[in-house]
């Protein structure tokens, strides 16, 4: 059911939705509740948001403000997504982090940790949201935050990678963690961390890599910039001669996950009905590819 969903663009926006309220569950149930911080954009809304409620004397509330102020910080982003990124992957970012911030906003959040023990609770929380993000980011969409930043850094030519750029920012954010409450937080918040990226590689599943040979006599560059600005893939041209008709034909090699594969499809059967394509899974890339969509 999984399987069939993955490969319906409808389906993969459903499965996003999916994974954005699991992520949530983990996160309202677990990780708030214990006073904890996530990594990423969350965990600075999450102190933006608890140095806002000290300001104003609050001390709880039935929603988490931390996904609002997530959403807000995020408006910007989506403009350079639109701009710089491409309209489906912008597309896919607003459904998801509007769902990450529905769900963060409705889920109500224990006055009191559901489990006594704190490392207990560490590990749930993160097993949880880890899971539930990376079935978010194997149906191709995007949460917002510093996936997008980094993206758009990579796409501009400066060297540093989205995981780079993710631990130096996550490096910054627990040590203010640090500076504003106490060093077991610190450290409990690290841990979930932790256990939330070793969730989420289990649960991505985007890794898969296919190899497509695409075989066009299409002349102008629509299908190239397609495959480029939506699906942010390389291409490799050869050039060919059909042995039976004589006529002149365009190979494209492309290297994707097998989850891009029915957009990919689509796109062929707009821009050039005549064209066909062989998927060859099992691939294995390494160096320079971009293993993750969004």
């Amino acid at each position: 059911m999984i399987n069939s969903a993955m490969h319906s663009r409808f389906g993969r926006i459903g499965m996003a939705v999916v994974g954005a309220f699991i992520y949530a569950v983990g996160i309202n149930l677990f990780v708030v509740p214990a006073g904890l911080i996530t990594g990423g954009m969350m965990g600075f809304c999450q102190l933006l948001r608890s140095i806002l409620l000290g300001i104003l004397g609050i001390r709880t509330l039935s929603f988490d403000l931390a996904g609002i102020i997530y959403y807000a910080l995020n408006v910007p982003l989506f403009i350079i997504a639109y701009r710089s990124l491409g309209h489906m992957f912008f597309r896919n970012t607003i459904i998801c982090t509007s769902a990450y911030t529905l769900f963060l906003s409705i889920i109500p959040i224990p006055a009191v940790p559901i489990v006594d023990d704190l490392l207990t609770g560490c590990l749930l929380g993160g097993v949880i949201s880890g899971v539930g993000t990376g079935i978010a980011l194997t149906s191709g969409c995007c949460g917002g935050g510093l996936d997008i930043i980094g993206l758009y850094m990579s796409k501009k030519g400066i060297k540093i990678t989205v995981g780079q750029f993710g631990m130096v920012f996550n490096g910054v954010l627990f040590a203010l963690c640090w500076m504003l409450y106490d060093i077991p937080t610190m450290i409990y918040s690290v841990l979930n961390n932790i256990f939330h990226a070793i969730a989420l590689d289990r649960a991505h599943r985007q890794s898969v890599t296919v190899q497509v040979l695409i075989f066009t006599k299409l002349e102008n560059a629509e299908l190239d910039h397609y495959i480029i600005e939506n699906l942010h893939r390389g291409i490799t041209r050869w050039e060919g001669k059909g042995v039976y008709t004589g006529e002149d034909t365009h190979i494209l090699c492309v290297c994707m996950n097998k989850y891009e594969i029915e957009d990919l499809r689509e796109a062929l059967r707009r821009i050039d009905p005549r064209a066909f394509f062989i998927v060859q899974e099992g691939v294995h890339v390494s160096r320079n590819f971009e293993r993750r969509l969004s």
